[in-house]
């Protein structure tokens, strides 16, 4: 590692000049911590799975929601199907939207906040198109006029459907759109439209609501050379950050094990590294996938992987929350998941709590019960990464490994991109007082 401390040498960074701030600018105290985090889980009912929207069951909803609640989890995600409630390109299901608000309903008498993911394209390896968007009446989802607009009515209509609801958190476009690229190519600047049209329409159907508005992308937009969704779109599009950093993306288990700090510090980097692509450098990071895949992470080993995940993210100082996937394992006597889907619930398919449930709820009450606010990072990393090389910044990569070694000694590293690397105004804002080269 090559350090520079700014006391002693500010010319020697990569990255454009930036003029120097004021004294007083200099001497400017960091942000104050976020507001303690939210702890919650990826709602995947127990009886059908998501499935279970084609006959949904408040009473049967609300047994499962109750399990949560009981953890001390304060908010679940849900994910109605795309395909049910828009059928067709012109039609939105006024039954299936309502059923979208019972669920928001029943989750407020169990005592938990509520996202709502609007436009569910993809869940657990299945793909979810209204026929509308297939076989010889195919649309690009992503840059088809007719298509966008036909998702930015389904946002409206759901937003005002659910506007004003307290247990609200608020709307996302959709779980891990990015997913759908392989069916549907399409540029950069193509998703960047996307994603303005999207978000502008989900904030019109809340309203003056309050709610939050986000959206949110796989692994790849992270760490894929050249993949469409950027970080900068996750980083800077929405009210706020969302990541999904899991162990099985770019084989990170299976490369360092699965009690290694590369796989227990994992969302803990999901954070920092996309604290680094945001303009503003107070903007909240939500952990809003994480979870304990078999065989990846062995059941023995999942409780300690969730006790040290939440921990260790939780020593982020701009952390939103942790929401675990997911609530519920899924049914065996349903076919053709990949085998890690069947065992990622809190409880198992009958209902019955497992010992990660135990671990992650000890967890979240010994936080609560002593919060330790996060102390700003005062050593950062710095990341040159630009397009055709984001894969240094994953599992595997340089930039990866020099940050893990960092974290294995002792630092707790910010990431700063390159181009920010004599920002003092940037840095001061964050709390960091030297910088630090990858080898």
């Amino acid at each position: 590692m090559v350090v520079h401390t700014f006391a002693e040498d500010k010319t020697r960074l990569a990255g454009p000049a930036h003029p120097r701030p004021s004294e007083e600018a200099l001497v400017s105290t960091p942000p104050t911590p976020s507001p303690a985090p939210r702890f919650g889980v990826n709602y995947t009912p127990r009886r059908g799975w998501f499935h279970s929207w084609y006959d949904f069951d408040p009473a049967r909803a609300r047994e499962d929601l109750d399990q949560i609640a009981g953890l001390g989890l304060d908010h679940v995600r849900i994910f109605p199907l795309w395909p049910l409630l828009q059928p067709n390109r012109t039609l939105i299901r006024a039954s299936a939207v309502d059923q979208v608000a019972q669920l928001v309903d029943v989750a407020a008498e169990a005592g938990l906040d509520v996202m709502v993911d609007g436009v569910q394209g993809h869940l657990s390896s299945f793909d979810f198109y209204p026929e509308w968007t297939r076989s010889w009446h195919h649309r690009n989802v992503f840059t088809d006029p007719e298509a966008i607009e036909a998702q930015a009515r389904l946002l409206r209509t759901l937003g005002g459907a659910l506007a004003g609801r307290p247990n609200l958190l608020g709307l996302q476009l959709g779980n891990e759109l990015n997913n759908l690229v392989e069916h549907n190519p399409v540029t950069v600047a193509e998703i960047d439209h996307y994603l303005d049209t999207l978000l502008s329409a989900a904030r019109s159907g809340l309203g003056t609501a309050a709610g939050l508005v986000t959206h949110s992308a796989y692994d790849a937009a992270w760490y894929s050379d050249d993949h469409p969704f950027t970080p900068e779109a996750s980083a800077e599009k929405g009210d706020l950050t969302t990541v999904h950093p899991w162990v099985f993306s770019a084989d990170c288990a299976r490369r360092y094990g699965p009690r290694s700090p590369q796989v227990q510090h994992l969302a803990e980097y999901g954070v920092e590294l996309a604290t680094a692509y945001a303009e503003n450098p107070a903007r909240p990071v939500w952990v809003q996938e994480t979870g304990a895949p078999e065989p990846h992470i062995p059941a023995a080993d999942a409780p300690g992987f969730a006790r040290a995940t939440v921990r260790n993210a939780v020593e982020c100082a701009n952390l939103y929350g942790v929401t675990w996937w997911c609530s519920h394992d899924v049914d065996r006597s349903l076919a053709d998941f990949p085998e890690l889907e069947y065992t990622l619930g809190l409880f198992d398919s009958a209902g019955n709590p497992k010992p990660i449930a135990g671990a992650l709820a000890e967890t979240v009450a010994e936080l609560r019960a002593e919060p330790r606010p996060a102390e700003p990072r005062t050593t950062a990393l710095v990341l040159d990464c630009a397009w055709g090389n984001r894969s240094i910044s994953g599992p595997g990569g340089a930039y990866f490994e020099a940050w893990m070694r960092l974290r294995e000694e002792g630092t707790r590293p910010a990431v700063i991109l390159a181009n920010r690397a004599e920002d003092e105004t940037h840095l001061t804002a964050r709390g960091i007082k030297e910088v630090v080269r990858p080898d």
